[in-house]
C-alpha cells in the first residue's frame, strides 16, 4: 500500500539510489550521508535547507550526471549506500530479537501528536515531538518492531515574526508537500487509501502519508481531503488548535482514526504505545474492536490494559486535555452502545476523582485503561504518583502504579559532526555502537585539553556567525531598525562566555528570571576583563499571551544599549537553529519553576557536546547534577509559604551569585594557551555522564525491559 517515492528529475542508473535515501530520515543521524548531499552541491545543499528531497527536486540533471561519473563522489556514494541497505534494507540492529523476543511476536503501535524530525517536516511544537522522533530513531538502531501514527500538519505549529515592539506573531507555515520525504499510501488499485473514522458522525474521513524513520514507518493522518467539509478539512491543519472542539475532533482522529488506518492496512499491533494523552482514544478503539468481535467490555478492557504503555509528560493536572461532558455526548453518544457501556459508565472512565465535574479527562482515561504507565524522569514519577493519588485511594502514595523512565536524546542526532570525529579519535571508531555504557566515556578524560577546547570554540564561532547571517537577512528584509540590529546578535564577542537559554516561553520556564535584577546584570554582562553574554530563543504557544510577554520582556532587553549588545534573542527557533545552540554556548541555562520541568532534553543536548548546564534542581537535572558537571542553584520544592515574586528574586539572587563567585572565574581561569583546564574539566564531565545515562538508547531498551517484555507475556497469555 506504499506510495511511490516522486522526484521530478531522476538520477542516473549509476546513483539510482540516492532517492530512497533522501526519503529515508536515516540520512538525519548520519553525516556521511549529509555529506553525500552536500557534495552534489554546496549551494543548493544550503538553499534547501539541508532538506535532500528539496535540494533534488530543485537540482539539475546536469548536476546529476556529473556526479554519476566522478570517482570520488561515487566511492562516498558506495559507502553511504551500503551502510544504508545493512541498516535499514537487510534487517539492521538485532538488540531487540537477541535480547526480548522475535519481532514477528510484538509488533508496537506507538502514538504521538507531534513528531520532531527535520525542520522540512513541521509536525511538531517542542520536547515532546523531539522526545518522540528520537524514540523512533533509536527504535530503528535497535532494531524494535515498532510502527508509528501522528498528524500530517498542513500549516504546521507557527513560524515565529518578533515585531519591531518585540511582540511575537503567529505565521502560518505551510508544508511544501513536493518538498518533504513523505508519499502518499494508496490502496491495491494505486488510489489513495481512504479510511473512515469509526462510528463517529457525521462521517470524518483521512488520506494516510508515510515518512520512513530508518526501518521504521511514521503514518499521518490528513484531513485536508475532498471527501470532507470544509470543517472537517480544518482537523488537521494545525499543531494544538486552541479550539476545544476542534482539539476533541483532532483526539478523536488521531486515536480512533489512526487505530482504523492501522487496521485497513493490515498492521496487527497487540501493543499500543501512547506518547501522551493526546491520542488515548486509541484504547478505546481498541476496546471497541473487541468488543464487536463478541468479547465483554470487561474482558477487553482487561485484555487491552495488559498490552498498552502510557507515557505521561506532564506534571500539573492542569496541562492535561479535559473536555466538557456536553461536548463528549455529541461525539460519543453512538460510539459508548458500540462499548457495551451507558452514559454515566462511559463518562466514569474519563472523570478524575479529585475532580469530578470537570469533564472528560485524557490522561486519567489513560491511566484508568493501562497496566503500564510512566513518568519521563525519576522526580516526575514522583510528581505523577501525587497527583494521581486519588485513582487508588486505597494505596499509600508511593505505591500507586506509575514508573518512571527518564527520558534521553538520541546521540547519533545531536552530537555535532566535529565532535563526533574528536570522539573517533580518541574513544575508538566503534564507540556509536557502545554508547549507553558509561565505561565508553572514560576516554573522554584523556582527551587533550586543547583539542576538546579548539573544537568547542570552532562550534561556538559557527554559532556565532550563523546568527549573524540571520541579523543581516532580518536587516536586509526590515531596514537598518536599530533595535533589530541590537537585539539579533550582532554584537556578540566569540571569547565572551556565551549562555544559551532555548526553550518554549512559558511561565513556568521563568526565561526573563536572569533579567530580574537589571543593574546587577548590567555589571555582569559589561564587565570589561570577564564579559557575559546571553543568547535567547524559543516561541511562545499562539495562544498564550503571558508567554508573549515574557517574549517581549526579553526581546526588549536585547535592544537595550545598556547591555551593550550581550543579549541577544533569535527569532524563528526550529530544529536546525537547536543544532547550532546545543552545539555552540559555553553555558546552558535552565530556570524552571519546581516541580513543573518534567524532564527536559535540551540540557541532556548541550551537556552530550561539552556544555555544562546551569539549571534549578528540576526534571533531569536531578538526576544528572553530580557535583563535577556543572551548576545547580535554588531549591526542588514550590515554597507554598512565599508568593511568586519572591520566590523568583531568591532563585534570581542565587543565580547571579554562582555567576559572580563560581562559574565567570573558572572560565576565565586560563593558562597561556588561552585555555581554563578547570573549565574544560567541567565539560570532560558533562559529557561523561550525558553520553550514556540520558541517552535514547538507554531510554529505549528500559521501555522494552520494563514493559514491552510483560506485554509479551500478557498477548502469550
Amino acid at each position: 500500500m506504499d506510495g511511490l517515492k516522486r522526484l521530478p528529475i531522476e538520477a542516473p542508473d549509476r546513483i539510482s539510489g540516492i532517492a530512497a535515501l533522501a526519503f529515508n530520515m536515516w540520512w538525519g543521524w548520519h553525516p556521511e550521508a549529509r555529506m553525500l548531499f552536500k557534495r552534489l552541491s554546496r549551494a543548493e545543499w544550503k538553499l534547501s535547507g539541508h532538506n535532500p528531497v528539496k535540494m533534488l527536486t530543485e537540482i539539475d540533471r546536469k548536476t546529476l550526471d556529473d556526479a554519476s561519473k566522478d570517482q570520488d563522489f561515487l566511492a562516498h556514494y558506495d559507502r553511504v549506500m551500503e551502510r544504508f541497505r545493512e541498516e535499514v534494507e537487510n534487517g539492521g540492529g538485532k538488540w531487540f530479537s537477541q535480547n526480548v523476543c522475535d519481532p514477528e511476536a510484538l509488533p508496537i503501535a506507538f502514538f504521538s501528536a507531534e513528531y520532531g524530525l527535520h525542520r522540512s517536516l513541521p509536525f511538531y511544537a517542542g520536547g515532546l515531538g523531539f522526545l518522540a522522533g528520537d524514540f523512533l530513531k533509536e527504535s530503528s538502531d535497535l532494531g524494535l518492531p515498532l510502527t508509528a501514527v501522528g498528524f500530517m500538519y498542513p500549516e504546521g505549529y507557527l513560524r515565529q515574526k518578533i515585531s519591531l515592539s518585540g511582540w511575537q506573531e503567529n505565521l502560518d507555515e505551510p508544508l511544501d508537500r513536493a518538498g518533504a520525504a513523505i508519499s502518499k499510501v494508496t490502496d491495491e488499485k494505486g488510489r489513495p487509501l481512504l479510511v473512515k473514522v469509526p462510528v463517529i458522525e457525521p462521517p470524518i474521513y483521512v488520506e494516510v502519508w508515510k515518512i520512513e524513520v530508518g526501518k521504521i514507518p511514521l503514518y499521518l493522518i490528513d484531513t485536508d481531503i475532498e471527501a470532507n467539509d470544509p470543517w472537517n478539512r480544518r482537523i488537521s491543519a494545525h499543531l494544538y488548535t486552541g479550539n476545544i472542539e476542534q482539539r476533541l475532533r483532532q483526539e478523536i482522529v488521531l486515536g480512533i482514526g489512526g487505530s482504523a488506518v492501522l487496521a485497513a492496512m493490515g498492521l496487527r499491533h497487540p501493543v499500543l504505545h501512547l506518547n501522551e494523552g493526546h491520542p488515548a482514544f486509541a484504547i478505546m478503539e481498541r476496546i471497541r474492536e473487541g468488543v464487536s468481535a463478541g468479547t465483554r467490555f470487561s474482558d477487553a478492557l482487561r485484555n487491552i490494559k495488559e498490552t498498552t504503555v502510557f507515557t505521561t509528560h506532564t506534571p500539573v493536572a492542569a496541562g492535561t486535555d479535559v473536555f466538557p461532558f456536553e461536548l463528549m455526548e455529541k461525539y460519543f453518544s453512538p460510539y459508548w452502545p458500540a462499548l457495551g457501556l451507558d452514559r454515566e459508565s462511559f463518562f466514569d472512565l474519563g472523570m478524575n476523582p479529585a475532580d469530578p465535574r470537570a469533564g472528560f479527562n485524557m490522561t486519567v482515561f489513560a491511566l484508568k485503561c493501562s497496566s503500564h504507565r510512566n513518568g519521563v524522569s525519576k522526580r516526575h514519577g514522583e510528581i505523577a504518583r501525587r497527583m494521581w493519588h486519588s485513582l487508588w485511594p486505597g494505596r499509600p502514595e508511593e505505591d500507586v502504579p506509575v514508573r518512571s523512565v527518564t527520558n534521553g536524546v538520541h546521540v547519533p542526532t545531536w552530537i555535532e559532526p566535529k565532535m563526533e570525529l574528536l570522539f573517533n579519535r580518541h574513544l575508538g571508531e566503534d564507540w556509536k555502537s557502545r554508547h549507553d555504557q558509561p565505561e565508553t566515556w572514560e576516554a573522554v578524560r584523556k582527551i587533550p585539553d586543547t583539542e576538546l577546547w579548539n573544537t568547542h570554540y570552532w562550534l561556538k564561532m559557527k554559532l556565532i556567525m550563523r546568527i549573524m547571517e540571520r541579523a543581516r537577512e532580518r536587516w536586509i528584509e526590515n531596514g537598518p531598525d536599530a533595535r533589530v540590529v541590537l537585539a539579533e546578535g550582532v554584537f556578540l564577542d566569540p571569547n565572551a562566555l556565551t549562555i544559551g537559554f532555548a526553550r518554549r516561553f512559558t511561565t513556568y520556564k521563568r526565561a526573563s528570571l536572569v533579567l530580574s535584577d537589571t543593574e546587577r546584570l548590567k555589571r555582569l554582562l559589561n564587565n570589561k576583563w570577564m564579559p557575559v553574554q546571553i543568547i535567547f530563543a524559543g516561541k511562545a504557544h499562539p495562544a498564550d499571551d503571558a508567554g508573549k510577554h515574557i517574549l517581549q520582556q526579553v526581546f526588549t532587553a536585547a535592544s537595550d544599549p545598556a547591555f551593550g549588545g550581550r543579549i541577544a534573542f533569535v527569532e524563528e527557533y526550529d530544529e536546525q537553529f537547536a543544532q547550532y545552540m546545543v552545539h555552540g554556548v559555553d553555558l546552558w541555562l535552565n530556570t524552571p519553576l519546581p516541580p513543573l520541568e518534567a524532564s527536559g532534553t535540551s540540557g541532556m543536548k548541550a551537556a552530550l557536546n561539552g556544555v555544562p548546564n546551569l539549571s534549578i534542581p528540576d526534571g533531569w537535572w536531578l538526576e544528572g547534577y553530580n557535583g563535577k558537571n556543572g551548576w545547580a542553584f535554588g531549591t526542588t520544592e514550590k515554597d507554598e509559604t512565599k508568593n511568586s515574586r519572591q520566590r523568583d528574586a531568591e532563585d534570581a539572587a542565587a543565580l547571579y551569585d554562582i555567576l559572580e563567585s563560581l562559574i565567570i572565574p573558572l572560565f576565565y581561569r586560563m593558562n597561556s594557551d588561552g585555555i581554563s583546564k578547570g573549565w574544560v574539566q567541567v565539560m570532560k564531565e558533562a559529557i561523561i555522564s550525558a553520553g550514556p545515562g540520558f541517552s535514547a538508547r538507554r531510554m529505549v531498551k528500559e521501555y522494552a525491559t520494563k514493559f514491552y517484555e510483560k506485554c509479551l507475556l500478557a498477548v502469550a497469555g
